[in-house]
Parts: C-alpha cells; sequence; structure tokens
C-alpha cells in the first residue's frame, strides 16, 4: 500500500520562524516585524484541511498545545510515522525544541483511535548526534520497499540502516545539494514518490554515478519520473504527497507555488496519473521552510473495533 486516505496534521497555536532549525535549512525565512505570522498560518491551514476534506480525505486534526513552545509542530511527518502492521516509528530529531513535540499528546490521542502492535524508537540516537527526522530525511516507496534518502546533518546512515533492516527495505542512498552546493536538509524537498509518478531534481545530486543510479532505480521501480529543475526545487515542487480520495482516487497533493512552478507538459503528466490538488500555505511554506508534504502524518496503522456490547 503506497497511499493513504487518512493524515494527521496538527493545528499550531504559537507558529513562528524557528530559530533552532535554521542554521541548515536555507528555505526558511524571517517574518516581517508587523506580520501576524500565527493568524496567516491559522488560516492555511484551517484551507488546508478543508481542501483536503472535500476531496475525501480523512484528516484527523489535533490542536497543538501553547507550552512547551514548538514552532515547528506543524510538520508531524519528522518524529514519527505508522506502518500497516501496526508499527510506529519515533524517530531522532536534530532541533531540540522539535523533540518536545513527542510529549504533547499527539500520540497517545492517536492511539485512542488505531491499534500499535510495536514501537520502534530511534530517539535514543539524539544522545551519539545522530539523527534520521522520519519521512522528511526518507522518501519511502512502500510497495517496492525502497527507502530514497540524500545524507544531510538531519539524515544519518547509522540510524537509517537500523530502520531499513528493521522493515526489510532496499536503501538508495545520495548525496543532494542546493543550489550554492550545501546539503539539502530533507529529501523530501528534492523528490516525491507515489503510485505511478516520481519527481526529484536530479541536478541536486551532484555526484555522476549517484545522479545515474538514483534515476534508474526509479525508472526500474515503474515510476514515470518527472525532472525538476533548480527553481521548481525553490518552489517546493519536490515535497508533493500521493494521499487517495474516499473512493480510492489519486489525489497529488502540494503548495500552490509548486504547482505554478511546473510547466504544462509536467502538469499534464501529473493529470494522467492522479488529479492536483493545491494548496495555499505561502506563509507556512516561508517562515517555516516546509511545504504542504511536511505537514501531512500519513496514517497506515488499523483502526480499533468498536467494543461490541456483551448480550445480556
Amino acid at each position: 500500500m503506497q497511499t493513504t486516505n487518512t493524515v494527521l496534521m496538527i493545528r499550531p497555536t504559537r507558529f513562528s520562524f524557528n530559530q533552532d532549525t535554521a542554521a541548515n535549512n536555507s528555505f526558511q525565512r524571517p517574518a516581517c516585524v508587523s506580520e501576524d505570522v500565527q493568524l496567516k498560518a491559522l488560516q492555511e491551514f484551517d484551507g488546508y484541511v478543508a481542501d483536503l476534506r472535500r476531496h475525501g480525505v480523512e484528516v484527523l486534526v489535533h490542536n497543538d498545545r501553547e507550552a512547551p513552545h514548538t514552532p515547528d509542530s506543524i510538520f508531524p511527518n519528522n518524529w514519527w510515522s505508522s506502518h500497516p502492521d501496526g508499527t510506529l516509528v519515533l524517530y531522532p530529531m536534530q532541533g531540540h525544541n522539535r523533540r518536545l513535540e513527542r510529549d504533547k499528546g499527539v500520540l497517545d490521542w492517536l492511539r485512542e483511535q488505531y491499534r500499535v502492535e510495536e514501537t520502534l524508537d530511534l530517539s535514543g540516537f539524539e544522545h551519539h548526534e545522530v539523527f534520521l527526522e522520519g519521512t522528511g530525511s526518507m522518501v519511502l516507496d512502500r510497495e517496492q520497499r525502497i527507502c530514497y534518502a540524500g545524507f544531510s546533518t538531519r539524515t544519518h546512515a547509522q540510524a537509517l540502516d537500523q530502520l531499513v533492516n528493521h522493515f526489510g527495505y532496499e536503501l538508495c542512498a545520495f548525496n543532494a545539494v542546493d543550489r550554492q552546493g550545501v546539503a539539502i536538509y530533507h529529501t523530501n524537498v528534492m523528490m516525491s514518490v507515489g503510485t505511478r509518478l516520481a519527481i526529484a531534481c536530479l541536478d541536486s545530486v551532484p555526484h555522476i554515478q549517484e545522479r545515474e543510479s538514483l534515476r534508474l532505480r526509479l525508472e526500474d521501480s515503474g515510476k514515470q519520473l518527472i525532472a525538476l529543475d533548480w527553481a521548481q526545487l525553490e518552489s517546493f515542487a519536490g515535497n508533493m504527497l500521493e494521499v487517495h480520495g474516499a473512493a480510492g482516487e489519486p489525489l497529488l497533493v502540494m503548495s500552490r507555488t509548486a504547482w505554478q512552478s511546473l510547466d504544462a507538459g509536467q502538469r499534464r503528466l501529473i493529470e494522467t496519473h492522479a488529479t492536483p490538488l493545491p494548496v495555499n500555505i505561502d506563509t507556512i511554506e516561508r517562515i517555516g521552510g516546509g511545504s504542504a508534504r511536511c505537514m501531512l502524518a500519513e496514517v497506515f496503522l488499523p483502526k480499533r473495533q468498536p467494543i461490541q456490547e456483551s448480550a445480556r
């Protein structure tokens, strides 16, 4: 199962520029002095949720708590992931204030509705300065069991090896950099993998052998590849996620910034595989340095069965 119909999103209470992560996220931009970032983020968040629900996606909304202050809690996919066998994975986070997101009641709330059969807790790697920031650090082809990962200060081989060995995934790892030659902080900024479509900025992989290996692995896995240029990468066109509606129809979710950066041919190709769903998250993208995919934590866990009353 590559896609899900259910996603969890965190409604922000104190969204703001995160100084703790800005050092290696070149996409973040500080807010203007007079800008009401929280109000704009709320409006964009609520609009995003409404767009998904209109297209038949089940959206679980968890309201963030004001304390402790976690400015990036709107991006929950980085610190946990779930899997159809009932496994829940907790990830080691580089940003210290991002680690606090684990203790804000999200998982307790999730466990009330879904069955967690096993927890794989990798967060202890933080004590060794080893990081792996969930489905930001990794792009998973769940059907073909391939884990794509670009090494960075937030994506380390030791944690990656433990993850892929646990799930029996093949690892396709490489180095990806931005236009300035700096490592891209998260793999899901430069590539996305869906059921039949893959989107990637191959130009961001500077080593020719690694670039060709990535291209061939995507194509050999049966995906049709859309290659992004630098400007499209910088417009978050790599940060898309395929989900499906209530009837199983594929939807490709992205920001409107990403959609507007694509050319006519790329748009037509997407439309042959899925219904594009662009959302307005301009403020969240600019201040947070993350985009549409980052805001969606996919829920693959089996649902709890309702308790049947005993016959009298």
